[in-house]
């Protein structure tokens, strides 16, 4: 916590060179936006019905079809239907989980590409330690920095969590906090609040560039000490961050007041909603990577909004859940679609796992009301859109009962594997851990059946 911006953005550009030299200038994307729906959404429900299953597996929402022939999904997707053809679905996102079907195991897998090694007899993991392996969005902002002043990786509206263990998976790990995420820890619905993004009021630009250029005289007079403290020219460092807080740029970022109201109304209203339509302001402003998350805890109250639905699956979703949804991501996807920003932008929507195909049934030790759904990672979906992905596709497919993968299987860890891919980063390049031991970005094989 007493890192200052310069010390940050010091650390980060010591081990961004030689990492760098790993990514292909040819890549397609250039940044990603990662929505995560953790919680579990109930996939039978959402991305892939069922309609000829029993109706203890169909459930009580009817398909719809969408505009690409052939694909169907739920009736509570109705504005996505009208978009299906700019994205892909994954409908064979599948692993076996090693101990219990738990969230935060199965949320630190996704966002880190690796396995857990530590679960406690409740499922529950270890809080956020020095040695966890990094967020994939802390080592894309390192090997990728940002061209010009700004934040290489967001997330909001606030940290990953499952009851007390609070961001397992989602922080820098053993690369050091410097490459933490910058997190907003605010509602994008509401008035946000950037004072470490913007000047003292009593200090004017000019009185900020006057002292910047002392700065430079002074560190310019005292090249043996500088050499004595740092094989490193302390300017740059301090340069970047004098950019980052000067231009405004970052802070413009977060103003959604810049937008319309029609275009806010088009996201929803609503935490989700905003901080999607944030999201792709930051992308635009030159963020490398922005993670939205589901804005309700993972084992939180589904008529308040989680995806949890053990005691309530199908009252929630319809009207709270997927209305919310529907209308954010068809948004992000059609707005973005129209700015070009798909063109080098990867969106991946995902959550942890999906629900149990059977209504009322026990697969993780939890109860579940009749009409509940249990967690489920052996077979779920995932969308992606942008960055040379296929449009108006469906990636593998589940079984007639979406228990399992008919066809094509994707693990957790390929689909980081392929977003390191998409942005011309090789997924097995070697990295140093905690104990200066070499281990892989991660384990994953990139699915290069998802690009056209």
């Amino acid at each position: 916590m007493g890192l200052s911006l310069p010390d940050v953005l010091r650390m980060q550009a010591q081990a961004a060179p030689a990492a760098r030299a790993e990514a292909k200038p040819n890549a397609k994307a250039k940044s990603v936006i990662m929505v995560f729906l953790q919680g579990g959404p109930s996939h039978i429900d959402i991305w892939d019905p069922k309609p000829e299953a029993p109706s203890n597996i169909r459930g009580e929402f009817k398909a719809i079809k969408t505009k690409v022939d052939g694909i169907q999904v739920s009736e509570t997707m109705p504005m996505l239907a009208n978009a299906m053809d700019k994205v892909t679905l994954i409908r064979s996102m599948s692993y076996t989980p090693v101990g219990l079907f738990n969230h935060t195991a199965a949320m630190y897998q996704m966002m880190t590409g690796w396995a857990p090694d530590k679960v406690s007899p409740s499922g529950q993991l270890e809080p956020p330690s020095p040695r966890d392996f990094p967020h994939m969005g802390c080592h894309i902002g390192r090997m990728l920095p940002p061209d010009g002043p700004m934040l290489p990786f967001v997330e909001m509206p606030r940290p990953l969590q499952e009851s007390n263990v609070i961001g397992k998976g989602g922080a820098a790990g053993f690369l050091g906090k410097a490459h933490d995420p910058y997190r907003l820890y605010q509602d994008p619905n509401k008035d946000v609040r950037l004072e470490d993004l913007t000047m003292r009021p009593e200090v004017s630009n000019e009185r900020m560039k006057d002292r910047f250029e002392l700065l430079k005289g002074i560190n310019g007079s005292m090249k043996d000490l500088e050499k004595a403290v740092s094989s490193y020219a302390l300017n740059e460092y301090y340069e970047k961050a004098f950019d980052l807080v000067l231009s405004g740029k970052a802070r413009d970022a977060f103003d959604l007041n810049k937008e319309s109201e029609k275009m806010r109304e088009r996201y929803g209203r609503h935490t989700f909603g905003q901080s999607m339509l944030m999201a792709r302001r930051l992308i635009e402003a030159g963020t490398r990577f922005v993670q939205v998350n589901w804005p309700s805890v993972a084992n939180g109250n589904p008529e308040t909004d989680a995806w949890d639905t053990h005691a309530a699956n199908f009252g929630p979703l319809k009207n709270l859940h997927c209305p919310k949804l529907d209308r954010a991501l068809s948004g992000l996807i059609e707005d973005m679609d129209q700015r070009g920003l798909l063109k080098d932008t990867l969106v991946v929507v995902t959550g942890e796992f999906g629900r149990s195909p059977k209504l009322g049934v026990s697969t993780s030790g939890n109860v579940n009301s009749p009409d509940g759904r249990d967690h489920w990672p052996y077979c779920y979906t995932a969308v992606v859109a942008g960055a040379g992905t296929h449009r108006g596709y469906q990636y593998g497919a589940s079984d007639a009962q979406a228990s399992s993968p008919a066809d094509k299987a994707v693990h957790p860890v390929d689909l980081v594997a392929t977003i390191y891919h998409a942005l011309g980063i090789n997924p097995r390049m070697e990295v140093l851990n905690d104990l200066k031991q070499p281990r892989a970005l991660v384990e994953g094989t990139p699915v290069q059946g998802l690009f056209a």
